[in-house]
């Protein structure tokens, strides 16, 4: 099964149906068929940081999003550890006249590690690194 890595930007517009990539998150997962999804912790932390502003509803449906990640078997999440964020600050340490944050880094190594070249976001920071960027204007 081929692997795709979901980023905050795609999670965020997926359960968000204010976001402006919200009808291109569904068409884009819709389009995929089945695919292997990988994530983070860091990646499901930041959904839940972002949303936490909008409200007890949301925060609710946001946080039933990341228990459910956690158990499909057709996500993986992959946690946080000293050595992953060793990795991603390498990257960070290695990338000063970029503007990825840690949480892009913490990423982009695990899509290299896996070799996973296709990313569920907006971002194009991850075009910069050689990633396929799925969600594009």
């Amino acid at each position: 099964m081929k692997s795709v890595f979901a980023d905050t930007h795609f999670w965020i517009a997926f359960l968000d149906a204010r976001d402006p990539w919200h009808a291109k998150a569904g068409a884009i997962s819709q389009g995929l068929g089945r695919v292997w999804t990988v994530t983070t912790d860091a990646v499901l932390s930041e959904v839940l940081t972002f949303l936490s502003a909008y409200g007890v509803e949301t925060r609710r449906r946001a946080a039933a999003f990341a228990r459910g990640a956690l158990a499909r078997p057709d996500v993986e999440v992959v946690p946080q550890t000293r050595e992953t964020f060793l990795s991603a600050l390498a990257l960070y340490e290695a990338r000063p006249d970029k503007t990825y944050s840690l949480v892009d880094c913490l990423s982009m190594q695990i899509m290299r590690e896996r070799r996973i070249r296709q990313i569920l976001t907006h971002d194009q920071h991850f075009a910069q690194e050689g990633f396929t960027v799925l969600m594009r204007e």
